[in-house]
């Protein structure tokens, strides 16, 4: 069980600090958002010196992020960055390849799209680099969606947001879920988890147990069939006045160990 570090929005932090906020919230693996480690590198403020910024900058301090992640007994198995989108250059596309390998993670996590062109490239560009391209889905989740990017290259990828697929409702439903997961479940490198009441009932983010997302039957599913998929908690709902999101993780972290220590 993981968190991706966007969970920590909330509370404005560098690297130290996220690292400290892990560390509070009982957690040792993570999905990391680009920003607070950008930051450290070095990033400039304006936008539009971004893409020459990540394109030119020595990668050199990004190992020293690693090692301050490696010394708090934290494993980063993904990184998050808006570096992969349509717009991207190769040379901008490679920077966040290269960082990711630097980094340890598995994968890197960008947002799933229809244009083919672009996963094929994405897809071409991690193979050369070695890093899996693990496209993640909203609620043009389906059992479908993700079809054409594994096709085309072995290293295009999942990441399964199970409350976002559930939300969809219609044909998404709990045992198409789990059916999905059992298929490629070789091609699904990490998966958020979340609860969310489906479309017609609003789709609100809620409380883990209150919505509609099959959390204990998918985190069963991962115990039962032993796959090799972190599950990351993921902080989307309304966190209450007299709590905070480290509190919160640490929460839903609890939720999911009590889950998984039951006998089945």
């Amino acid at each position: 069980i993981g968190v991706i570090t966007y969970s920590y929005r909330s509370m404005p932090h560098n690297v130290e600090q996220l690292i400290q906020f892990v560390k509070d919230s009982g957690i040792c693996a993570i999905e990391l958002m680009d920003g607070p480690v950008e930051e450290y590198v070095g990033k400039p403020k304006l936008r539009s010196e971004l893409r020459a910024w990540r394109t030119s900058v020595s990668l050199d301090k990004f190992k020293e992020v690693k090692k301050m992640f490696d010394k708090a007994g934290i494993e980063i198995y993904a990184y998050k960055t808006n570096a992969l989108r349509e717009s991207a250059s190769d040379a901008e596309i490679e920077y966040a390849l290269k960082v990711t390998k630097i980094l340890g993670a598995k994968s890197i996590n960008p947002e799933i799209t229809d244009n083919a062109a672009h996963t094929k490239r994405l897809g071409e560009l991690g193979a050369k680099h070695k890093v899996f391209i693990s496209y993640h889905a909203h609620l043009q989740a389906s059992d479908t969606a993700w079809d054409v990017a594994l096709a085309q290259s072995p290293y295009n990828a999942m990441n399964i947001d199970i409350a976002h697929y559930a939300a969809v409702g219609g044909k998404n439903t709990k045992e198409s879920l789990l059916k999905l997961i059992e298929k490629h479940h070789k091609r699904i490198t990490s998966m958020h988890i979340k609860d969310r009441l489906t479309m017609d009932k609003g789709g609100a983010r809620t409380t883990w147990g209150e919505g509609d997302t099959p959390i204990k039957e998918v985190l069963n599913l991962l115990k039962t069939k032993k796959y090799d998929i972190p599950a990351t908690i993921e902080i989307e709902h309304t966190i209450p006045d007299d709590s905070n999101a480290v509190k919160e993780v640490k929460k839903c972290f609890e939720y999911c160990k009590k889950i998984l220590l039951e006998r089945t």
